[in-house]
């Protein structure tokens, strides 16, 4: 009978300890840190012991991960004193318990044991995985009779340990992905994300020590160029050694971090002025000197470098960001491979994207229209949007001098919405003067502003609301979107995703610039292409070069089999305008038939 009521009474013992691990386990308002502490001091005191730790086998030592000390045995030890006890459960792999250490040869001489009087140890081997992450350790002083550990404690203590394990695994497992998260898989350098969160980190610490700093936006020239001639292969390994070259040039205490595809972003701590245009001029020359050995031979590589300063008023990062990506687009026109830091240092500012923010804010981005004719009976069927930049003289600034710069400042989708807005409103005052539903409208698009589900959304229901209920449309709606195929496109199944909504309601679409770039084909392939504009530079030389001609000809009659309607750009005479026409060309467009009109 006092057998069963010890059995018994251990039973509710296990229960009871097991119970409070659980509860320990599942409690989400835990962190893993905190729970790690209350399961130790848990364990600890259920088995009665002194001393309870996890040591972590790390560069041939045990370091003391998690710590429980009645005895002050450890106060601020970093490296185990207990090397032997742990080793010997990772070595064997297996528990070890000891319960007179002071009467063993193998403890008495190790001088933790020997000092502190020593009798009670229990190590626990903690696997991570298929790896040994090191030993939950279990100490007492007084070694009692009747108190060596019974089955149900080597169960408590190998669970414990099994939690552990997993514990460490999951954390290993989420700061692997969170690294990854904030990685660039190619350079090894800090990502986007990752940059932007420690740019939050650098504002307090500048605000904190009240001082500055500067960033710098680097963009590799002529980039792909280099892809298209030795491939994406040998661009990688150029992306790589401008990384390392960049990283190694700069001073310490300053970061790189990849940007997105050719730019990289450089932070340039307690410096603005001359100290940062210096020390980014230092990372433009190592570039510049160290050519990039690749697969194919040594490459050039230089670099394009904007700076912009952080003024202690900034309520975030953008200000600088702005900056600095308007003054990339000054040293890209002033010849590439060279730093502009401020107005002027590199010659004269001709464009800045505070005009170009400036100018949409006071709605000085308009519209201009430019007809588009049938070739066969001359008569007016569409027109095209094109951007224009009002300046403060009335002068008006044709697209193709600000769109890049647009695009470098990341405002091209502002830009575009400002067209789409205004040529709709166009379009519903035509149809409500009584013009043919037919005349189609056509405007252009980035990839940009595609991407962006809440600008597409808005654009939709700007249209429903401005679309007449009084009128009937044959089967598709007035607007046409361009998008131009020199915008190389690796997801057209992503492209075709930001387009379906547009496509579904009507919208047609068009293929700008066909015959610029190298995905000409996969472009009609891949998306259901309406239109299909001929590239102006084929247009223009085809009466002097045959073989141009003959791949004009190619493309229409690839079109008319595929019901795509073709429309030449840049038509500048009638011997032009008839030539296309005897080729087929459905539809023409420029000067020869009008100017774009505001």
């Amino acid at each position: 009978m006092t057998q069963q009521s010890t059995l018994l009474s251990q039973a509710r013992n296990q229960s009871a300890r097991l119970q409070a691990l659980w509860q320990l386990a599942t409690n989400r308002s835990k962190s893993d840190e905190e729970k790690a502490m209350l399961m130790l001091t848990l364990a600890r005191d259920a088995l009665e012991l002194d001393t309870a730790l996890i040591g972590e086998a790390k560069e041939g030592h045990f370091v003391i991960r998690y710590l429980v000390d009645n005895l002050g045995l450890f106060q601020g030890d970093e490296v185990c004193p207990l090397e032997a006890l742990c080793s010997a459960a990772t070595q064997g792999a297996q528990s070890y318990y000891f319960y007179h250490m002071q009467e063993s040869e193998q403890f008495q001489n190790v001088e933790v044991v020997r000092s502190s009087g020593l009798q009670v140890y229990a190590g626990v081997p903690i696997w991570v995985g298929d790896e040994i992450f090191g030993t939950l350790v279990f100490l007492r002083r007084q070694c009692l009779a009747g108190h060596e550990f019974s089955n149900d404690d080597k169960v408590f203590m190998e669970l414990l340990a099994n939690w552990f394990g997993l514990m460490l695994l999951r954390t290993r497992q989420t700061q692997a992905l969170q690294t990854q998260a904030l990685t660039d898989a190619l350079t090894g350098l800090p990502n986007r994300r990752a940059a932007e969160l420690r740019f939050v980190e650098e504002i307090a610490r500048a605000r904190r020590d009240d001082c500055g700093f500067s960033i710098a936006v680097a963009d590799l020239d002529r980039f792909k160029l280099i892809n298209d001639n030795f491939g994406h292969g040998v661009g990688d390994e150029v992306l790589q050694h401008a990384s390392r070259t960049m990283r190694a040039a700069l001073r310490e205490g300053d970061w790189i971090a990849r940007w997105g595809g050719e730019e990289f972003i450089l932070f340039l701590h307690h410096s603005n002025g001359d100290d940062a245009y210096a020390a980014v001029e230092r990372v433009r020359l190592a570039l510049r000197t160290r050519p990039c050995k690749t697969r194919s031979g040594n490459v050039e590589v230089t670099s394009s470098f904007g700076v912009g300063e952080f003024q202690s008023g900034d309520a975030d990062i953008s200000r600088t960001l702005s900056d600095a990506d308007g003054r990339l687009y000054e040293a890209k026109r002033h010849g590439r491979d060279c730093v502009v830091a401020s107005d002027g240092r590199e010659g004269t500012t001709l464009w800045r994207a505070g005009m170009l923010q400036r100018a949409l804010q006071e709605h000085r981005v308009v519209a201009a229209y430019q007809v588009i004719v049938d070739l066969v009976t001359g008569k007016p069927v569409a027109d095209e949007a094109l951007a224009r930049m009002i300046m403060s003289d009335g002068s008006a600034i044709p697209a193709g001098e600000f769109i890049e710069a647009a695009e470098g400042v990341n405002l091209i989708h502002e830009v575009d919405r400002t067209i789409v807005r205004q040529a709709m409103a166009r379009c519903t005052s035509s149809l409500e003067n009584g013009s043919d539903p037919g005349f189609a409208h056509f405007v252009n698009l980035s990839p940009q502003f595609l991407a962006r589900k809440e600008l597409v959304e808005q654009m939709l229901e700007y249209a429903v609301s401005m679309c007449p209920g009084n009128i009937e449309f044959r089967g598709s709606r007035p607007i046409v979107l361009e998008i131009t195929e020199r915008q190389l496109l690796s997801d057209f199944e992503r492209m075709r995703q930001d387009l379906q909504p547009l496509l579904d309601f009507g919208f047609r679409l068009a293929l700008d610039d066909f015959g610029s770039g190298y995905s000409s084909f996969l472009y009609l392939a891949e998306l259901p292409v309406s239109f299909l504009k001929i590239e102006g530079w084929m247009v223009q030389n085809m009466r002097s070069n045959e073989r141009v001609r003959h791949m004009v000809e190619s493309m229409v009659s690839l079109s008319r089999r595929l019901g795509i309607t073709t429309i030449a750009e840049f038509v500048e005479d009638g011997e032009t305008a008839k030539m296309l026409r005897d080729m087929g060309v459905d539809w023409g467009q420029g000067y020869y038939f009008g100017k774009p009109e505001l």
